[in-house]
Protein backbone atom coordinates (compact mmCIF):
# COMPACT_ATOMS: atom_id res chain seq x y z
CA UNK A 1 0.00 0.00 0.00
CA UNK A 2 2.53 2.41 0.88
CA UNK A 3 4.72 1.65 -2.05
CA UNK A 4 1.22 2.09 -4.25
CA UNK A 5 1.46 5.45 -2.25
CA UNK A 6 5.10 6.36 -3.50
CA UNK A 7 4.34 5.23 -7.10
CA UNK A 8 1.75 7.47 -7.23
CA UNK A 9 3.26 10.43 -5.55
CA UNK A 10 5.74 10.77 -8.30
CA UNK A 11 3.07 10.74 -11.44
CA UNK A 12 1.51 14.03 -12.64
CA UNK A 13 -2.35 14.48 -13.92
CA UNK A 14 -2.27 14.45 -17.79
CA UNK A 15 -3.07 18.62 -18.21
CA UNK A 16 -0.10 18.60 -16.27
CA UNK A 17 2.09 16.77 -18.83
CA UNK A 18 0.68 18.18 -21.46
CA UNK A 19 1.71 21.90 -19.86
CA UNK A 20 5.18 20.19 -19.71
CA UNK A 21 5.68 19.93 -23.62
CA UNK A 22 4.78 23.61 -24.01
CA UNK A 23 3.42 25.61 -26.74
CA UNK A 24 5.12 25.37 -30.13
CA UNK A 25 5.63 24.08 -33.38
CA UNK A 26 3.20 21.36 -33.08
CA UNK A 27 1.13 23.73 -31.21
CA UNK A 28 0.76 25.96 -33.73
CA UNK A 29 0.75 23.15 -36.59
CA UNK A 30 -2.56 21.58 -35.14
CA UNK A 31 -4.39 25.02 -34.64
CA UNK A 32 -3.91 25.16 -38.27
CA UNK A 33 -4.75 22.19 -39.11
CA UNK A 34 -8.06 22.10 -37.19
CA UNK A 35 -8.82 25.62 -38.93
CA UNK A 36 -8.14 24.16 -42.59
CA UNK A 37 -10.73 21.06 -41.70
CA UNK A 38 -13.19 24.03 -40.81
CA UNK A 39 -12.28 25.33 -44.28
CA UNK A 40 -12.80 21.90 -45.66
CA UNK A 41 -15.96 21.20 -43.90
CA UNK A 42 -17.69 24.64 -45.08
CA UNK A 43 -16.40 24.51 -49.05
CA UNK A 44 -18.31 20.35 -48.70
CA UNK A 45 -21.16 21.90 -46.65
CA UNK A 46 -21.81 25.16 -47.47
CA UNK A 47 -20.86 25.55 -50.99
CA UNK A 48 -24.61 24.89 -52.53
CA UNK A 49 -25.21 28.63 -51.30
CA UNK A 50 -23.06 29.43 -54.62
CA UNK A 51 -23.47 26.30 -56.47
CA UNK A 52 -27.17 25.72 -56.50
CA UNK A 53 -27.67 29.50 -57.89
CA UNK A 54 -24.95 28.98 -60.84
CA UNK A 55 -26.06 25.13 -61.93
CA UNK A 56 -29.96 26.59 -62.63
CA UNK A 57 -29.65 27.11 -65.91
CA UNK A 58 -28.09 24.06 -66.77
CA UNK A 59 -30.00 21.82 -64.62
CA UNK A 60 -33.02 23.86 -65.22
CA UNK A 61 -34.11 24.07 -61.09
CA UNK A 62 -37.28 25.35 -60.02
CA UNK A 63 -37.16 27.39 -57.08
CA UNK A 64 -38.76 24.11 -55.10
CA UNK A 65 -35.88 22.24 -56.41
CA UNK A 66 -33.50 24.65 -55.72
CA UNK A 67 -34.72 24.94 -51.88
CA UNK A 68 -34.43 21.30 -52.14
CA UNK A 69 -30.95 21.01 -53.17
CA UNK A 70 -29.82 23.64 -50.51
CA UNK A 71 -31.68 21.78 -47.85
CA UNK A 72 -30.00 18.47 -48.63
CA UNK A 73 -26.74 19.28 -46.54
CA UNK A 74 -27.88 20.55 -43.67
CA UNK A 75 -30.29 17.11 -43.50
CA UNK A 76 -26.86 15.48 -44.27
CA UNK A 77 -25.11 17.44 -41.13
CA UNK A 78 -27.94 16.36 -38.76
CA UNK A 79 -27.71 12.83 -39.73
CA UNK A 80 -23.98 12.38 -39.85
CA UNK A 81 -23.13 14.53 -36.48
CA UNK A 82 -23.51 12.07 -33.89
CA UNK A 83 -22.66 8.80 -36.10
CA UNK A 84 -19.24 10.42 -36.51
CA UNK A 85 -18.82 11.76 -33.15
CA UNK A 86 -19.62 8.18 -31.90
CA UNK A 87 -16.74 6.76 -34.50
CA UNK A 88 -14.38 9.35 -32.64
CA UNK A 89 -15.31 8.56 -29.49
CA UNK A 90 -14.20 5.03 -30.29
CA UNK A 91 -12.13 4.65 -33.01
CA UNK A 92 -9.97 8.05 -32.23
CA UNK A 93 -10.14 11.45 -33.56
CA UNK A 94 -7.11 11.13 -36.33
CA UNK A 95 -8.23 8.09 -37.94
CA UNK A 96 -12.26 8.72 -38.39
CA UNK A 97 -10.80 12.92 -39.71
CA UNK A 98 -9.04 11.05 -42.36
CA UNK A 99 -11.76 8.65 -43.34
CA UNK A 100 -14.19 11.17 -43.01
CA UNK A 101 -12.34 13.84 -45.28
CA UNK A 102 -11.09 11.61 -47.66
CA UNK A 103 -14.81 10.00 -48.14
CA UNK A 104 -16.24 13.53 -48.36
CA UNK A 105 -13.81 14.55 -51.12
CA UNK A 106 -14.48 11.84 -52.97
CA UNK A 107 -18.76 12.00 -53.37
CA UNK A 108 -18.37 16.16 -53.84
CA UNK A 109 -15.82 15.46 -56.62
CA UNK A 110 -18.25 12.99 -57.88
CA UNK A 111 -21.30 15.91 -58.01
CA UNK A 112 -19.32 17.83 -60.09
CA UNK A 113 -20.75 14.78 -63.15
CA UNK A 114 -24.18 15.34 -61.61
CA UNK A 115 -26.54 14.77 -65.00
CA UNK A 116 -29.43 16.54 -62.90
CA UNK A 117 -30.79 18.10 -59.77
CA UNK A 118 -31.65 15.27 -58.31
CA UNK A 119 -28.19 13.06 -58.92
CA UNK A 120 -26.68 16.33 -57.39
CA UNK A 121 -28.76 16.85 -54.28
CA UNK A 122 -28.22 12.83 -53.31
CA UNK A 123 -24.53 13.25 -53.67
CA UNK A 124 -24.43 16.86 -51.86
CA UNK A 125 -26.31 14.85 -49.01
CA UNK A 126 -24.06 12.01 -48.80
CA UNK A 127 -21.27 14.20 -48.79
CA UNK A 128 -21.90 16.45 -46.28
CA UNK A 129 -23.50 13.76 -44.40
CA UNK A 130 -19.39 11.96 -44.60
CA UNK A 131 -18.39 15.56 -43.20
CA UNK A 132 -21.07 16.45 -40.54
CA UNK A 133 -18.39 14.92 -37.36
CA UNK A 134 -15.00 17.33 -38.92
CA UNK A 135 -16.03 20.30 -37.14
CA UNK A 136 -16.56 18.81 -33.89
CA UNK A 137 -13.54 16.51 -33.88
CA UNK A 138 -11.27 19.65 -34.82
CA UNK A 139 -12.11 21.42 -31.82
CA UNK A 140 -11.70 18.22 -29.93
CA UNK A 141 -8.11 17.17 -31.17
CA UNK A 142 -7.03 21.17 -30.49
CA UNK A 143 -8.70 20.99 -27.02
CA UNK A 144 -6.99 17.52 -25.95
CA UNK A 145 -3.42 18.49 -28.01
CA UNK A 146 -2.98 22.11 -26.35
CA UNK A 147 -1.90 22.92 -22.83
CA UNK A 148 -4.73 24.72 -20.74
CA UNK A 149 -2.97 27.95 -20.77
CA UNK A 150 -3.82 28.58 -24.60
CA UNK A 151 -6.36 25.84 -25.43
CA UNK A 152 -9.32 28.91 -24.73
CA UNK A 153 -7.70 31.08 -27.58
CA UNK A 154 -6.64 28.48 -29.55
CA UNK A 155 -10.42 26.74 -29.59
CA UNK A 156 -11.73 30.44 -30.39
CA UNK A 157 -8.96 31.08 -33.13
CA UNK A 158 -10.46 28.21 -35.06
CA UNK A 159 -14.01 29.59 -34.53
CA UNK A 160 -12.75 32.93 -35.94
CA UNK A 161 -11.64 30.85 -39.18
CA UNK A 162 -15.16 29.37 -39.40
CA UNK A 163 -16.62 32.55 -39.38
CA UNK A 164 -14.12 34.06 -42.03
CA UNK A 165 -14.26 30.59 -44.09
CA UNK A 166 -17.79 31.14 -46.06
CA UNK A 167 -15.65 34.25 -47.39
CA UNK A 168 -13.07 32.26 -47.98
CA UNK A 169 -15.06 30.10 -50.27
CA UNK A 170 -16.55 32.85 -51.88
CA UNK A 171 -13.12 34.27 -52.68
CA UNK A 172 -12.46 31.08 -54.57
CA UNK A 173 -15.97 31.13 -56.45
CA UNK A 174 -15.25 34.86 -57.56
CA UNK A 175 -12.76 34.09 -60.08
CA UNK A 176 -14.22 30.65 -61.42
CA UNK A 177 -17.95 30.51 -61.66
CA UNK A 178 -17.64 33.75 -64.28
CA UNK A 179 -15.37 31.58 -66.63
CA UNK A 180 -17.40 31.02 -69.91
CA UNK A 181 -15.87 27.61 -71.22
CA UNK A 182 -17.74 24.45 -72.08
CA UNK A 183 -16.79 21.20 -73.03
CA UNK A 184 -19.39 18.53 -73.87
CA UNK A 185 -18.67 15.03 -71.76
CA UNK A 186 -20.87 12.58 -74.33
CA UNK A 187 -20.59 9.88 -72.31
CA UNK A 188 -22.94 11.58 -69.40
CA UNK A 189 -24.45 14.01 -71.36
CA UNK A 190 -23.15 16.65 -70.11
CA UNK A 191 -20.76 20.20 -70.36
CA UNK A 192 -17.84 20.50 -68.33
CA UNK A 193 -17.91 24.24 -66.80
CA UNK A 194 -17.36 26.53 -64.06
CA UNK A 195 -19.76 25.03 -61.59
CA UNK A 196 -18.82 21.68 -61.88
CA UNK A 197 -14.96 22.90 -61.99
CA UNK A 198 -15.80 24.86 -58.71
CA UNK A 199 -17.07 21.36 -56.99
CA UNK A 200 -13.40 20.26 -57.51
CA UNK A 201 -11.73 23.26 -56.38
CA UNK A 202 -13.68 22.83 -53.42
CA UNK A 203 -12.92 19.49 -52.19
CA UNK A 204 -9.07 20.43 -52.34
CA UNK A 205 -9.03 21.57 -48.99
CA UNK A 206 -10.17 18.43 -47.54
CA UNK A 207 -7.28 16.59 -49.93
CA UNK A 208 -4.98 18.46 -48.01
CA UNK A 209 -5.99 18.12 -44.44
CA UNK A 210 -6.28 14.17 -45.19
CA UNK A 211 -2.45 14.24 -46.00
CA UNK A 212 -1.33 16.98 -43.34
CA UNK A 213 -3.61 14.38 -40.91
CA UNK A 214 -1.05 11.73 -42.06
CA UNK A 215 1.86 13.44 -40.59
CA UNK A 216 0.08 14.25 -37.00
CA UNK A 217 -0.40 12.67 -34.25
CA UNK A 218 -3.49 10.84 -32.26
CA UNK A 219 -5.00 13.07 -29.28
CA UNK A 220 -3.01 12.35 -26.15
CA UNK A 221 -6.11 12.57 -24.59
CA UNK A 222 -7.50 9.76 -26.00
CA UNK A 223 -4.68 7.65 -25.63
CA UNK A 224 -4.34 8.48 -22.22
CA UNK A 225 -8.64 7.22 -21.68
CA UNK A 226 -8.48 4.22 -23.91
CA UNK A 227 -5.39 3.25 -21.84
CA UNK A 228 -2.37 2.99 -24.55
CA UNK A 229 -0.28 4.84 -22.00
CA UNK A 230 2.70 3.86 -23.87
CA UNK A 231 1.30 5.60 -27.24
CA UNK A 232 0.29 8.75 -25.42
CA UNK A 233 3.64 8.89 -23.62
CA UNK A 234 5.15 8.54 -27.31
CA UNK A 235 3.00 11.37 -28.49
CA UNK A 236 3.74 13.52 -25.79
CA UNK A 237 7.40 13.11 -26.27
CA UNK A 238 6.99 14.21 -30.16
CA UNK A 239 4.85 17.25 -29.20
CA UNK A 240 7.38 18.25 -26.68
CA UNK A 241 10.31 17.77 -29.08
CA UNK A 242 8.54 19.98 -32.02
CA UNK A 243 7.13 22.69 -29.27
CA UNK A 244 11.14 23.15 -28.22
CA UNK A 245 13.16 23.05 -31.20
CA UNK A 246 16.74 23.94 -31.06
CA UNK A 247 16.42 22.54 -27.58
CA UNK A 248 18.17 19.59 -25.83
CA UNK A 249 15.30 19.13 -23.15
CA UNK A 250 13.91 16.23 -22.76
CA UNK A 251 10.52 15.20 -21.45
CA UNK A 252 10.39 14.82 -17.57
CA UNK A 253 7.70 12.39 -16.43
CA UNK A 254 9.77 10.04 -14.34
CA UNK A 255 6.38 8.43 -12.55
CA UNK A 256 4.45 8.33 -15.42
CA UNK A 257 0.95 10.11 -15.57
CA UNK A 258 -2.02 9.57 -12.68
CA UNK A 259 -5.24 9.07 -13.53
CA UNK A 260 -7.44 11.65 -12.32
CA UNK A 261 -10.84 11.19 -10.82
CA UNK A 262 -12.69 11.80 -13.80
CA UNK A 263 -10.71 10.06 -16.45
CA UNK A 264 -11.52 7.17 -13.73
CA UNK A 265 -14.44 7.94 -14.14
CA UNK A 266 -14.93 8.38 -17.69
CA UNK A 267 -12.57 4.72 -18.38
CA UNK A 268 -15.31 3.20 -16.53
CA UNK A 269 -17.73 4.25 -18.98
CA UNK A 270 -16.22 3.55 -21.66
CA UNK A 271 -15.99 -0.36 -20.76
CA UNK A 272 -19.49 -0.64 -18.80
CA UNK A 273 -21.19 1.50 -20.27
CA UNK A 274 -23.34 2.40 -23.96
CA UNK A 275 -21.50 5.78 -25.37
CA UNK A 276 -24.56 7.69 -25.57
CA UNK A 277 -26.17 6.84 -22.36
CA UNK A 278 -24.00 8.56 -19.73
CA UNK A 279 -24.31 12.06 -21.47
CA UNK A 280 -28.21 11.64 -19.89
CA UNK A 281 -27.06 10.68 -16.17
CA UNK A 282 -25.74 12.24 -13.43
CA UNK A 283 -22.85 14.09 -13.58
CA UNK A 284 -23.18 15.00 -16.96
CA UNK A 285 -27.00 15.49 -17.28
CA UNK A 286 -26.65 19.01 -16.35
CA UNK A 287 -24.35 19.88 -18.43
CA UNK A 288 -25.90 18.31 -21.35
CA UNK A 289 -28.93 19.94 -21.13
CA UNK A 290 -27.49 23.53 -20.22
CA UNK A 291 -24.89 23.15 -23.33
CA UNK A 292 -28.41 21.74 -25.68
CA UNK A 293 -30.09 24.73 -24.85
CA UNK A 294 -27.46 27.34 -25.20
CA UNK A 295 -26.85 25.68 -29.24
CA UNK A 296 -30.29 25.40 -29.73
CA UNK A 297 -30.91 29.36 -28.38
CA UNK A 298 -28.63 30.14 -30.85
CA UNK A 299 -30.34 30.46 -34.34
CA UNK A 300 -28.20 34.09 -35.21
CA UNK A 301 -26.74 32.48 -38.52
CA UNK A 302 -31.13 32.05 -39.61
CA UNK A 303 -30.90 35.68 -40.20
CA UNK A 304 -27.39 36.14 -41.74
CA UNK A 305 -28.66 34.57 -44.82
CA UNK A 306 -30.36 37.37 -45.49
CA UNK A 307 -27.55 39.72 -45.29
CA UNK A 308 -26.70 40.16 -49.07
CA UNK A 309 -30.26 40.68 -49.96
CA UNK A 310 -30.71 43.61 -46.91
CA UNK A 311 -27.23 44.81 -47.66
CA UNK A 312 -27.87 45.75 -51.20
CA UNK A 313 -31.18 47.59 -50.12
CA UNK A 314 -28.73 49.85 -47.87
CA UNK A 315 -26.08 50.34 -50.97
CA UNK A 316 -29.16 51.60 -52.68
CA UNK A 317 -30.28 53.67 -50.16
CA UNK A 318 -26.64 55.11 -49.86
CA UNK A 319 -26.85 55.76 -53.54
CA UNK A 320 -30.68 57.77 -53.83
CA UNK A 321 -30.76 58.86 -50.17
CA UNK A 322 -34.62 57.11 -50.15
CA UNK A 323 -35.42 55.48 -47.35
CA UNK A 324 -32.94 56.49 -44.93
CA UNK A 325 -35.68 57.13 -42.34
CA UNK A 326 -36.85 53.18 -42.98
CA UNK A 327 -36.42 50.49 -39.91
CA UNK A 328 -34.63 47.39 -40.77
CA UNK A 329 -37.78 45.65 -41.47
CA UNK A 330 -39.10 47.99 -43.69
CA UNK A 331 -35.88 47.39 -45.95
CA UNK A 332 -36.53 43.87 -45.86
CA UNK A 333 -39.82 44.47 -46.82
CA UNK A 334 -38.94 46.75 -49.65
CA UNK A 335 -36.63 44.32 -51.22
CA UNK A 336 -39.48 41.47 -51.23
CA UNK A 337 -41.42 44.18 -52.77
CA UNK A 338 -39.32 44.15 -55.63
CA UNK A 339 -39.53 42.10 -58.72
CA UNK A 340 -35.90 39.97 -59.34
CA UNK A 341 -34.42 40.86 -62.32
CA UNK A 342 -34.72 38.30 -65.16
CA UNK A 343 -31.47 38.38 -65.96
CA UNK A 344 -29.90 37.73 -63.16
CA UNK A 345 -31.85 34.22 -62.71
CA UNK A 346 -28.16 32.26 -63.03
CA UNK A 347 -25.53 35.12 -62.68
CA UNK A 348 -22.97 35.34 -59.68
CA UNK A 349 -23.67 38.63 -57.24
CA UNK A 350 -20.16 39.46 -56.80
CA UNK A 351 -21.10 42.19 -54.46
CA UNK A 352 -23.10 39.93 -52.43
CA UNK A 353 -20.27 37.62 -51.98
CA UNK A 354 -17.39 40.41 -51.46
CA UNK A 355 -19.83 41.55 -48.80
CA UNK A 356 -20.25 38.02 -46.77
CA UNK A 357 -16.20 38.33 -47.28
CA UNK A 358 -16.13 41.11 -45.62
CA UNK A 359 -18.42 40.30 -42.71
CA UNK A 360 -17.10 37.38 -42.03
CA UNK A 361 -13.53 39.03 -41.70
CA UNK A 362 -15.35 41.95 -39.13
CA UNK A 363 -16.48 38.55 -37.26
CA UNK A 364 -13.33 36.73 -37.26
CA UNK A 365 -11.44 39.60 -35.69
CA UNK A 366 -14.68 40.17 -33.28
CA UNK A 367 -13.76 36.58 -32.17
CA UNK A 368 -9.34 37.38 -32.41
CA UNK A 369 -10.14 40.26 -29.78
CA UNK A 370 -12.35 37.45 -27.41
CA UNK A 371 -9.67 35.65 -27.71
CA UNK A 372 -7.25 37.51 -26.40
CA UNK A 373 -9.53 38.57 -23.04
CA UNK A 374 -11.35 35.23 -22.11
CA UNK A 375 -8.24 34.17 -20.01
CA UNK A 376 -9.60 37.21 -17.88
CA UNK A 377 -13.18 37.15 -18.30
CA UNK A 378 -13.30 33.01 -18.19
CA UNK A 379 -16.03 31.45 -21.25
CA UNK A 380 -19.15 31.41 -19.31
CA UNK A 381 -18.83 35.10 -18.27
CA UNK A 382 -18.18 36.45 -22.04
CA UNK A 383 -20.62 34.66 -23.10
CA UNK A 384 -23.40 35.89 -21.00
CA UNK A 385 -22.24 39.43 -21.39
CA UNK A 386 -22.41 38.86 -25.73
CA UNK A 387 -26.08 37.54 -25.53
CA UNK A 388 -27.06 39.74 -23.43
CA UNK A 389 -25.62 42.98 -25.29
CA UNK A 390 -26.39 41.11 -28.81
CA UNK A 391 -29.60 40.26 -27.69
CA UNK A 392 -30.62 43.59 -26.56
CA UNK A 393 -29.74 44.91 -30.09
CA UNK A 394 -31.75 42.37 -31.98
CA UNK A 395 -34.92 43.70 -29.51
CA UNK A 396 -34.36 47.35 -30.39
CA UNK A 397 -33.17 47.28 -34.33
CA UNK A 398 -36.84 48.04 -35.35
CA UNK A 399 -37.12 50.45 -32.61
CA UNK A 400 -35.08 52.97 -34.88
CA UNK A 401 -36.71 55.03 -37.68
CA UNK A 402 -32.73 55.56 -39.37
CA UNK A 403 -31.57 53.09 -41.94
CA UNK A 404 -27.94 53.58 -41.00
CA UNK A 405 -28.12 53.55 -37.27
CA UNK A 406 -30.93 50.42 -37.59
CA UNK A 407 -28.53 48.65 -39.76
CA UNK A 408 -25.28 49.08 -37.62
CA UNK A 409 -27.55 47.86 -34.37
CA UNK A 410 -28.51 44.64 -36.79
CA UNK A 411 -25.28 44.07 -37.32
CA UNK A 412 -23.78 44.01 -33.56
CA UNK A 413 -27.09 41.73 -33.17
CA UNK A 414 -25.11 39.27 -35.88
CA UNK A 415 -21.87 39.21 -33.63
CA UNK A 416 -23.50 36.69 -31.41
CA UNK A 417 -22.22 34.53 -34.03
CA UNK A 418 -19.18 34.53 -31.93
CA UNK A 419 -20.88 32.59 -29.36
CA UNK A 420 -20.70 29.21 -31.01
CA UNK A 421 -16.40 29.07 -30.38
CA UNK A 422 -17.22 30.20 -27.24
CA UNK A 423 -20.16 27.39 -26.36
CA UNK A 424 -18.11 24.87 -28.16
CA UNK A 425 -14.51 25.91 -25.86
CA UNK A 426 -17.24 25.47 -22.69
CA UNK A 427 -18.66 21.87 -24.26
CA UNK A 428 -14.70 20.92 -24.69
CA UNK A 429 -13.90 21.69 -21.37
CA UNK A 430 -17.06 20.20 -19.60
CA UNK A 431 -17.33 16.67 -21.45
CA UNK A 432 -14.72 13.83 -20.36
CA UNK A 433 -11.82 12.42 -23.77
CA UNK A 434 -14.22 9.53 -24.04
CA UNK A 435 -17.47 11.38 -24.42
CA UNK A 436 -16.79 14.48 -25.57
CA UNK A 437 -16.97 14.47 -29.33
CA UNK A 438 -20.02 12.50 -29.24
CA UNK A 439 -21.49 15.20 -26.63
CA UNK A 440 -20.30 17.78 -28.82
CA UNK A 441 -21.60 16.48 -32.26
CA UNK A 442 -25.01 15.84 -30.58
CA UNK A 443 -25.20 19.20 -29.10
CA UNK A 444 -24.35 20.75 -32.43
CA UNK A 445 -26.98 18.49 -34.20
CA UNK A 446 -29.58 20.05 -31.98
CA UNK A 447 -28.13 23.59 -33.21
CA UNK A 448 -28.65 22.40 -36.78
CA UNK A 449 -32.08 21.43 -36.59
CA UNK A 450 -33.70 24.06 -35.16
CA UNK A 451 -31.41 26.20 -37.90
CA UNK A 452 -33.03 24.43 -40.48
CA UNK A 453 -36.41 24.98 -38.90
CA UNK A 454 -35.87 28.79 -37.87
CA UNK A 455 -34.84 29.53 -41.82
CA UNK A 456 -38.31 28.50 -42.93
CA UNK A 457 -39.80 30.25 -40.00
CA UNK A 458 -38.09 33.24 -40.32
CA UNK A 459 -38.28 33.29 -44.26
CA UNK A 460 -42.24 33.07 -43.23
CA UNK A 461 -42.94 35.91 -41.00
CA UNK A 462 -40.01 38.17 -43.17
CA UNK A 463 -42.92 38.21 -45.50
CA UNK A 464 -46.07 38.39 -42.58
CA UNK A 465 -44.65 39.85 -39.64
CA UNK A 466 -41.15 40.84 -39.82
CA UNK A 467 -40.90 42.58 -36.73
CA UNK A 468 -41.61 39.96 -34.40
CA UNK A 469 -38.82 37.48 -36.09
CA UNK A 470 -36.71 39.85 -34.40
CA UNK A 471 -38.52 40.04 -30.88
CA UNK A 472 -38.78 36.05 -30.81
CA UNK A 473 -35.52 35.35 -31.46
CA UNK A 474 -33.31 38.32 -30.09
CA UNK A 475 -35.65 37.48 -27.38
CA UNK A 476 -34.99 33.83 -26.90
CA UNK A 477 -30.85 34.49 -27.52
CA UNK A 478 -30.88 36.96 -24.70
CA UNK A 479 -32.41 34.43 -22.24
CA UNK A 480 -29.24 32.24 -23.01
CA UNK A 481 -28.04 34.79 -20.50
CA UNK A 482 -29.51 33.02 -17.78
CA UNK A 483 -29.32 29.55 -19.11
CA UNK A 484 -25.47 30.22 -19.29
CA UNK A 485 -25.40 31.72 -15.67
CA UNK A 486 -26.27 27.93 -14.78
CA UNK A 487 -22.73 26.92 -15.74
CA UNK A 488 -19.78 26.80 -12.92
CA UNK A 489 -17.65 29.96 -13.54
CA UNK A 490 -14.33 28.34 -15.33
CA UNK A 491 -11.83 30.51 -13.95
CA UNK A 492 -13.04 29.16 -10.69
CA UNK A 493 -12.31 25.36 -12.14
CA UNK A 494 -8.84 26.56 -13.60
CA UNK A 495 -7.80 27.75 -9.72
CA UNK A 496 -8.86 24.70 -8.32
CA UNK A 497 -6.72 22.64 -10.75
CA UNK A 498 -3.83 25.16 -10.50
CA UNK A 499 -4.08 24.51 -6.42
CA UNK A 500 -4.31 20.97 -6.65
CA UNK A 501 -1.35 20.79 -9.00
CA UNK A 502 0.88 22.44 -6.28
CA UNK A 503 -0.24 20.20 -4.15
Amino acid sequence: MERSQNADASKVTFEEALDRTGFGLYSYLVVSLAGMIVIALVCTAFGTNIIVPTSACELGTTTTQRGMLAGAPVIGLILGGPLWGYLADVWGRRYTLIISLLAAAAVNALASLSVNWLMLMILQFFATFLSAGQFPQAMTIVGESVPMAKRNISILLVGSIFLLSQGLMAVLAIPIIPLTFSYYLPSLGIYWNSWRTLMLVYCTPSLVCALWLYFMSESPKFLFAKGREAEAMETLRKIHKLNNLGSNTQLQISGGILLESIERDESKLGKKSKQVAPLFKTPLLKSTIIMAILFLFQQIPAFMIWLPTISSQFVEILETGEGSNLTLCAIIRKSLDSPPDPDDTCALNVTSLLIVLVVGAVLSVANVLISLIVNYTGRRNLAMFMTALCGVCGIVANLIPNAIASGLVFFIFLLGVVNIGLYTAIAVALFPTALRTLAVALILTGHRIGAFASVQIINQLFESNCEAAFYVYASIFALSTVVAAFLVDDRKLQTERDDATKL
